[in-house]
């Protein structure tokens, strides 16, 4: 009877460990059921005979599969039926990564711009979509369709997906990359931990740094009477030494069983506080070139002293309901983010009249993001049913941004106020709101044990708003009657401004810039329908379908800037789009992937309204085109796929993008001396390129406990323009020619410790498309020339010990070399000689400096 019973036992633990290793599949549920009957020990014995007095019962063991760990997100992209890439909570607290921005450019052909916004496979941010946790989320910011990445934690992520080839089960309006953002769900066991870490920026830590008194007070957005509202006058600054950012993390996770039925909560809670200082940063503007005196031609020459200081406080917390059955899953996840920003800027140089010029902003933005699921999976016989219900919310405000500006126009050598309109202060406030909901059944058709083939099919609808309102104010005063000092257009302007007995209605008073038509409000509503069929032809995998999207979207602007005059603009899409993946296993180890899909990209509220907003950073004004027309991209993948051992993986990959109407960020020059940046249709644009990714331990050439991470693209593009227009041919906008991420990494898990080199560089990309003026085959066609962010080398090192069970220390050091951003543009000259060359020219250039963090966690 022993021997039956340990042979019993033994076969369990056989059949358990052969199905965790199993691939995880993309596509299936996060849990699973394994249910082992009597005829388990049919060789011991018939199911219905008794050992001893004991007879042997049906068995049910429900758990977790989980998509947090390194080889689980090599597993998963190797049984995904579509092109896609990934990163684990594993490989996160690897790199520390501290937000989503930094976790998403490790993987392939990804790069980052501004810390925040994610290029895939170097296009612009407005080609991709993002998903949390299953549902759509807004765009975070007012003037570009984007989503700041900056804004999730590193630590609230459990993994994150990059679906890179259309399938239907997705929305359509992606061609770069759908991004899935996934946070953590029911634990494995009962834990707490809090954390407390320190940051040191070379350019802001016990140095000098310059703040406001500003309390930046929002008087709203509406009209009121400025006489019954008190406004915080004081345009004074102060001095302080930051010793250094803080950051604070604490996580708790909870599961209980009750008869069998798992409940699991995480809850997260973190809090930043960091100082940025970017010093003698260069900001230049450039007409023509001057070949008469063979020099640049400068419309603006001047550097500024730029102080960040930037708070972060977010909070998620979920909670998942497992039947003991295993088919059924409950989750209700909810995560927001608070993000504020504090910035002045000083500027100092020569505007375009030659004048020497002085200026200041004073600027607060808050923004803050939610973004909440209730989810469902059931499994009945053969169906697989999912469903969804989800609501996001975005805002941003900035209240009471102010600016001011002085120079010697009235009196050569002597810095003093030459208009009222040279002082400003504008309210300013973005709200939009996203209800979503969709239902999915995969059925699996069963035609004897080798056929069974899924069909999938679903259901999807989202209905979002937007509101964004803006006031502006500038200053004046009654040249004949007034109590103002006759030299008060020479008195410092932060005194000026601040102190009581120049303001008022008999001196410096406040004007409201009535300009109804920055003002705009907009919904959207989307519904699309999908099946798809997936086929498992032996070696051959095939999974195709068809998605069928109605987008709505109207917008509402006034056509007064005095009166509310509104009127409706709508854009309404309808279309069908296909796909096709192939999966071709040419052993268990190497696979190829051939896919085509076509997809869309539409105008966003921004793009499309007569808004216009002055940014400060740029020198000019932003503003819509109500004439932009979505762009449809036809999208083939071929991919190479090679798993030399679980965890590892190494593919290379071609693509191919034809977009007929792609939508770019150009600027042009307003009035010989101004810039004025918005959106425009090109006519087509190709892109191609090909993408190298390896993950692969080093224990084969001797170096046990080191691995290797790479991934790099060489990408060409190319926008096409009618014939006989004065526009070239040239490389799309944000299209990178080159992608390089590496990483060489440490693990000693006999000493609990982990070490880490990361490298980065992106090749120059186009920031802003320059155009050309002039008359069709003249020789006198002027260039306004594109802007380029230039490439730059970036190293972090990373290093983190554990000591004990409780207590973990975590070091970083990053951007080591510190090289200055550079942005700049090339101006094809023709010099009196009749010659030809190339002028480097450098709009913009900073150093963001070095970064040393120290964190200490304790695990309770």
């Amino acid at each position: 009877m022993k021997k039956r019973q340990l042979g019993i036992v033994a076969l369990l633990i056989a059949s358990l460990t052969a199905h965790a290793a199993e691939p995880l599949q993309l596509f299936n549920f996060h849990f699973s059921t394994f249910t082992f009957a009597d005829s388990l020990a049919q060789h011991a014995a018939d199911s219905t005979t008794s050992f001893g007095k004991q007879k042997i019962k049906e068995v049910t063991i429900t758990t977790v599969r989980r998509r947090n760990t390194e080889a689980a997100a090599v597993q998963m992209q190797k049984s995904a039926p579509v092109v896609m890439s990934n990163v684990s909570a594993q490989e996160i607290q690897r790199a520390q990564d501290n937000h989503a921005g930094e976790v998403i450019r490790r993987v392939p052909g990804v790069s980052l711009i501004e810390d925040k916004f994610v290029m895939v496979r170097g296009l612009s941010q407005r080609y991709n979509n993002v998903w949390i946790n299953g549902g759509a989320v807004p765009s975070s910011e007012a003037d570009s369709r984007a989503f700041s990445f900056d804004m999730i934690p590193g630590s609230q992520i459990d993994n994150l997906v990059i679906v890179k080839s259309p399938t239907p089960e997705y929305p359509a309006d992606f061609s770069g990359g759908f991004i899935q953002v996934n946070t953590k769900e029911i634990p494995t066991r009962n834990t707490a931990d809090f954390s407390l870490g320190g940051n040191w920026n070379s350019g802001s830590a016990f140095r000098e740094f310059i703040a406001t008194n500003a309390t930046h007070r929002n008087i709203g957005t509406q009209e009121i009477d400025l006489s019954n509202v008190v406004l915080d006058n004081d345009w004074h600054t102060k001095t302080r030494r930051p010793i250094g950012d803080l950051k604070l993390s604490a996580s708790m996770a909870r599961r209980w069983n009750f008869d069998g039925n798992k409940l699991g909560l995480i809850g997260t809670a973190n809090y930043t506080n960091e100082y940025r200082a970017y010093r003698n940063m260069t900001n230049n503007l450039f007409g023509l070139y001057d070949t008469s005196k063979d020099q640049s031609n400068y419309l603006r020459r001047s550097t500024d002293n730029q102080y960040n200081h930037n708070t972060r406080l977010g909070a998620m917390l979920n909670l998942t309901w497992l039947h003991r059955s295993g088919d059924h899953k409950l989750e209700l996840k909810n995560m927001v983010n608070h993000l504020t920003n504090r910035r002045y800027t000083w500027r100092s140089g020569f505007d375009a009249q030659s004048n020497q010029s002085e200026s200041a902003e004073y600027y607060f933005r808050r923004r803050t993001i939610y973004n909440g699921q209730l989810a469902g999976k059931h499994t009945l016989a053969d169906d697989l049913i999912d469903w969804s219900i989800g609501y996001a919310y975005a805002d941003r405000y900035l209240p009471d941004r102010r600016r001011y500006t002085v120079n010697d126009a009235l009196e050569t050598g002597t810095i003093a106020l030459s208009n009222g309109n040279d002082i400003s202060r504008e309210f300013t406030a973005l709200n939009e709101h996203i209800v979503s909901a969709q239902a999915n059944d995969t059925h699996t058709f069963h035609f004897g044990n080798q056929f069974e083939p899924t069909l999938k099919y679903g259901l999807y609808g989202e209905y979002r708003t937007r509101k964004y309102t803006t006031r502006e104010f500038i200053y004046s005063w009654n040249p004949s009657d007034n109590t103002l000092p006759e030299d008060f257009r020479r008195i410092d302007m932060t005194e000026l401004l601040s102190a009581d007995r120049f303001l008022g209605i008999d001196g410096l008073y406040l004007i409201e810039q009535h300009n109804m038509r920055n003002n705009y409000r907009g919904n959207n509503a989307l519904g699309a329908a999908f099946a798809t069929l997936s086929l498992p032809l032996g070696r051959l995998g095939i999974y195709g379908g068809v998605r069928y999207e109605y987008n709505s979207m109207e917008l509402i602007s006034n056509t007064r800037d005095d009166q509310l005059s509104e009127k409706s603009a709508r854009y309404t899409t309808n279309d069908i789009f296909p796909s096709l993946s192939t999966t071709f296993k040419i052993d268990d180890r190497n696979q190829m992937r051939l896919s085509y899909g076509r997809s869309i990209n539409r105008p966003e509220f921004r793009e499309v309204s007569p808004s216009v907003y002055y940014d400060f950073d740029l020198v000019s004004n932003v503003q819509g085109n109500t004439d932009l027309t979505a762009c449809h991209i036809d999208n083939i993948d071929l991919r190479y796929e090679f798993y030399p051992s679980r965890g590892e993986a190494i593919s290379l990959a071609a693509f191919n993008k034809h977009f007929n109407s792609p939508i770019e960020w150009t600027y042009t020059v307003s009035g010989g001396t101004d810039l004025i940046y918005s959106y425009k249709n090109a006519q087509s644009a190709h892109s191609l390129g090909i993408e190298l990714d390896i993950r692969k331990d080093l224990s084969f050439i001797g170096l046990k406990h080191f691995s290797l991470s790479f991934n790099g693209a060489l990408i060409h593009s190319r926008v096409a323009f009618p014939e006989g227009t004065i526009d070239e041919n040239r490389p799309m906008q944000g299209q990178s020619p080159y992608l390089v991420n590496m990483g060489l990494f440490y693990k000693n898990t006999a000493r609990r410790l982990n070490v880490g080199l990361l490298y980065n560089r992106i090749g120059k990309r186009i920031i802003g498309v320059g155009r050309s003026e002039g008359t069709t085959g003249s020789d006198d066609i002027a260039r306004v020339p594109d802007s380029y962010e230039m490439p730059r080398d970036v190293i972090d090192l990373t290093f983190s010990k554990s000591f004990g069970d409780h207590w973990e220390v975590k070091a970083n050091v990053r951007d080591l070399l510190g090289q200055s951003v550079t942005y700049q543009q090339f101006a094809e000259v023709r010099t009196a000689d009749g010659s030809g060359k190339t002028v480097e020219q450098i709009t913009k250039l900073y150093k963001p400096g070095r970064n040393i963090g120290v964190t200490v966690r304790c695990i309770f």
